[in-house]
């Protein structure tokens, strides 16, 4: 197909294609005659990942980069792109306090969780907290605790989506990395919904049900 096909086809406009194609996200067409080039099915296929990413997920250019040359390296473990996918959506350059990380290590720790010193977000974590410090609520830094049992069994349920496809590492791959960027977005979305519902439950002057 030519370019204006593949562009009906994703939605992605013809320039979005082509830049895409510059930054190394989509792999260029077969050229079939002069200043023309032309699509497959794959292009298709990847152009609807690398918007995943990009608008949904919000990655930055760089970091989708990043993630799809994890994927399509069949040299590097699962574990490996699960690392690259993390530091893409993690997206912080900030420098926490060490009591902030001390703190998340040690919750880390107490839990017999089995983690790199160097997991993205570990520092994440502690840059809330110290957000949460700075505007005098530390009391809100409890979440960090009471997040912890249900984001261990969300996790589970990512292993077991992966696992899924065990014997299939580029399924595999994509899993983990579209997983952990959409993942997230989902997440968020669904918090959003459970905290009108439980919202809703309180009724006029009544305190939050625990």
């Amino acid at each position: 197909m030519r370019i204006a096909e593949l562009s009906r086809r994703t939605g992605v406009t013809s320039a979005s294609i082509k830049h895409y194609v510059r930054e190394g996200l989509l792999p260029a067409g077969e050229r079939v005659g002069y200043n023309q080039t032309a699509y497959g099915d794959e292009h298709a296929s990847r152009l609807h990942l690398i918007r995943a990413l990009l608008d949904t997920g919000g990655l930055s250019v760089a970091a989708t980069r990043s993630v799809l040359a994890a994927i399509d390296d069949p040299a590097l473990p699962v574990s490996h792109v699960l690392s690259t996918a993390q530091e893409a959506v993690s997206r912080t350059d900030a420098d926490p306090s060490t009591d902030a990380v001390e703190r998340v290590r040690a919750l880390v720790h107490d839990r017999g969780w089995t983690v790199c010193d160097d997991n993205p977000g570990i520092a994440q974590c502690a840059e809330v907290l110290d957000g949460f410090a700075g505007i005098d609520r530390d009391d809100l830094g409890d979440m960090l605790e009471r997040y912890a049992e249900p984001v261990l069994e969300i996790a589970r349920g990512d292993v077991a989506a992966v696992a899924a496809h065990r014997g299939d590492r580029d399924r595999m791959a994509e899993t983990v990395a579209v997983g952990t960027a959409l993942g997230d977005a989902m997440l968020a979305g669904l918090r959003r919904i459970a905290q009108e519902h439980v919202s809703r439950t309180w009724g006029p002057g009544a305190d939050p049900q625990p």
